[in-house]
């Protein structure tokens, strides 16, 4: 196949893709030496920015004043800064507003590949992903290079368009008209209830005449849920308007049929999902689609294309975010999130800069046989106590991956010693030490019991009742292979300091007591 397409280049590495996980990824395998090449087909990085979300305004929290003065802390709540050494390119310093303009963060992704003097080759665009032997042939329009692994950091590349009879005269996300005025005084059907859906839905709120956001699920929001990609609060205001009987709805309910009027108007028949079966037929001046994303597979060769998930809209992933199918491909960014669908942050540049860290160190263990790195310890159970301590109250990748991301502690009964692994899905502590006898893994979680409501939760603040925490709070697990024989939860606390003895000193150092192996 070399030999039919010659090859302009030859890398280890080469990343599709130059938005915000494709630049992180290049930071990271520079800082490693590795031999890498990031490929962009346009001009510029930050493709996707610099077009969406359409009304400009980024969901992701920009929180500028806090408490702490730690760079790692301060992370917690910088949600678009990309990870570097020395932190001297932050993201605060293009932008003071909580929900920042998204072409704040194009301005700052430039300033990034700029700043590393990434190796990213621009006007690039990947038209085809073939097999060559136990590599990989890429073929662009300036060219084939060859790779022995290709990691996809190329975002969505497509609309997601839901399977509707006459769908195709309904105006996309993507290219609908962003002006409000535009809407004054329509019936306006927004399919979808998602931050999209929202967010324009919000932009039209004192022009339309009459809103309704539809899909067949209930909706869900993030307060309840704790995941940040559902609707957040600050569209609260379409909410209202629902409430308040201004005619503006949220609708249950499956699109049957969209049929064009001679009136230019859309008439839509429509089924209600808790309705005994209710059918209704609505006319509207303007229907549009704000349904998400989805990926595009075209590129791929017959033998080396990723599997999808059930939906279609992105690939399945081994705990590594290497494809399930096809070995050598990885998965970068929004595009290796389903793993941790709708749980942790994974879509976002706050939740995939910290997997991008670990997905390197597994990148060159496997390619560069670095061992994954890990530090030694004593099997003591103050030592321990104090080690987890440490990185619950300080780790920002343990906080923002939260239920995802862990540490390992794997003992080693032979030497007394314990190792002790960062930042590992947790998923992939437990194939990976599956051989081990004796490892524990800690992170952070919520508690997912089905509140009534959530502003209202009765607490429980005793060590022995934790597990009960309805707020973020440490948990410790210990397995025996594959199988979870012991729990322990901490208590949660308001400001996400886990130091007080009678609450969390005084129960892990008891925990490790019992459970670590006496000499």
């Amino acid at each position: 196949m070399t030999d039919i397409h010659p090859v302009q280049g030859r890398h280890r590495y080469l990343i599709v893709g130059a938005g915000p996980a494709g630049l992180q990824l290049s930071y990271y395998l520079q800082q490693r030496g590795c031999d890498y090449l990031t490929l962009e087909r346009e001009a510029a990085p930050a493709a996707f920015f610099r077009q969406f979300p359409r009304h400009r305004r980024l969901i992701s929290i920009n929180k500028v004043h806090t408490t702490s003065t730690d760079p790692e802390i301060r992370l917690r709540w910088d949600w678009n800064s990309l990870l570097h050494e020395p932190a001297d390119l932050p993201f605060p310093k293009y932008s003071g507003e909580y929900f920042p303009h998204a072409d704040d963060i194009v301005r700052y992704l430039e300033d990034f590949a700029v700043h590393h003097d990434l190796r990213v080759r621009y006007g690039t665009d990947v038209t085809r992903v073939d097999r060559d032997g136990d590599g990989f042939l890429v073929h662009t329009g300036q060219g084939t290079y060859a790779a022995e692994c290709v990691i996809m950091a190329s975002g969505w590349q497509r609309p997601n368009v839901p399977q509707i009879k006459g769908i195709e005269h309904v105006t996309g996300y993507e290219s609908m008209e962003t002006d409000p005025a535009h809407y004054a005084n329509q019936r306006v059907l927004i399919l979808g209830k998602g931050n999209s859906a929202f967010e324009t839905a919000s932009s039209m709120l004192g022009h339309a005449a009459m809103i309704h956001l539809a899909s067949p699920r209930p909706l869900r929001l993030s307060w309840n849920t704790k995941h940040p990609g559902d609707v957040r609060g600050h569209h609260g205001a379409v909410l209202d308007s629902y409430q308040f009987k201004t005619l503006h709805s949220v609708l249950d309910c499956t699109i049957d049929e969209i049929r064009p009027l001679d009136n230019g108007n859309l008439e839509v028949h429509l089924t209600y999902t808790h309705a005994d079966g209710e059918t209704a037929v609505m006319e509207y001046e303007s229907v549009l689609r704000c349904t998400g994303f989805a990926m595009d597979t075209s590129v791929f060769g017959a033998d080396c294309r990723p599997d999808l998930v059930a939906s279609g809209r992105m690939p399945t992933t081994r705990p590594d975010w290497q494809s399930t199918n096809v070995d050598g491909l990885y998965f970068a960014g929004t595009l290796a999130q389903d793993r941790d669908f709708k749980k942790a942050s994974s879509a976002f540049i706050d939740g995939f800069r910290y997997n991008l860290r670990t997905l390197t160190a597994l990148l060159v263990e496997r390619y560069e046989q670095t061992p994954l790195p890990h530090d030694a310890v004593a099997a003591d159970p103050t030592v321990l106590t104090d080690l987890v301590l440490d990185r619950i109250n300080w780790s920002s990748a343990l906080w923002t991956q939260f239920e995802f991301l862990v540490d390992a502690l794997v003992v080693d009964q032979e030497t007394g010693q314990v190792r002790h692994y960062v930042d590992l899905p947790e998923d992939y502590a437990v194939s990976r030490f599956a051989d081990e006898p004796h490892f524990y893994t800690f992170g952070l979680r919520w508690g997912r019991d089905e509140y009534g409501d959530v502003f209202a939760i009765e607490r429980h603040p005793q060590p022995d009742r934790a597990s009960e925490s309805a707020f973020i709070h440490p948990v410790v697990r210990r397995y025996r292979g594959t199988t979870r024989v012991e729990e322990l939860h901490l208590l949660e606390d308001l400001l996400a300091e886990w130091r007080r003895p009678e609450r969390h000193v005084d129960p892990l150092r008891e925990f490790f007591t019992t459970q670590l192996p006496r000499a």
